[in-house]
């Protein structure tokens, strides 16, 4: 994993498919197209910084949900960076953040929650090798973790955009997940309270 601003990247083995209305896709960012994403960026957010290269998409119904391009690696690193022992996630989504998780000696275990079947059909064999990690198709809403289990990190991510309109769900499974952890963050809450 690089750690530059532009760089970061994630590679990730998943095979392209299709499951029910998801589909994994491969796609290039010619040089090109990275240049014109960066003078855009000068006069944006400052997202969407990309190198050329080959990367991953996850699309439900023909709209892309995410990828392991570097914005969306970048969004998560903090909470890499935090996570040791026992980790939950909530959305498996392409595994970017799980293949982050699971090259650290200090993550013993990581259970990921995830609501689609088609997802874990298409994601989850890369990962199977990994005797750390336990997969279980379940809405993070309605999951009950085990009696007395408790975890170190608590990442939440499943939603598709960056939208004020998740921080009430946001609220809601940090209350939920409180109870058994000792750090959480959610996929971008900032932005979304900063967009409110």
């Amino acid at each position: 994993m690089k750690k530059s601003k532009f760089n970061m990247q994630i590679k990730i083995n998943v095979p392209d498919g299709k499951s029910g209305n998801y589909e994994v896709e491969t796609f290039t960012v010619r040089e090109d197209d990275a240049r014109l994403m960066r003078i855009r960026s000068i006069f944006g957010s400052g997202r969407g910084l990309i190198q050329p290269g080959e990367y991953k998409k996850l699309k439900r119904d023909g709209v892309m949900v995410m990828s392991n391009a570097p914005d969306e690696i970048r969004d998560f690193m903090p909470f890499v960076h935090r996570s040791r022992g026992s980790v939950l996630v909530n959305g498996l989504g392409l595994g970017v953040l799980l293949r982050a998780l699971l090259a650290k000696d200090e993550v013993e275990e990581v259970t990921v929650i995830e609501k689609s079947a088609d997802v874990i059909k298409l994601v989850a064999p890369t990962y199977a090798h990994d005797k750390r990690l336990t997969i279980i198709h379940a809405d993070a809403f309605e999951y009950k973790p085990p009696k007395g289990k408790r975890y170190n990190c608590v990442w939440h991510d499943i939603w598709d955009t960056i939208c004020s309109d998740n921080l009430p769900e946001m609220k809601t499974l940090h209350r939920k997940y409180g109870r058994c952890s000792d750090f959480q963050l959610s996929w971008c809450r900032r932005e979304c309270e900063a967009r409110r």
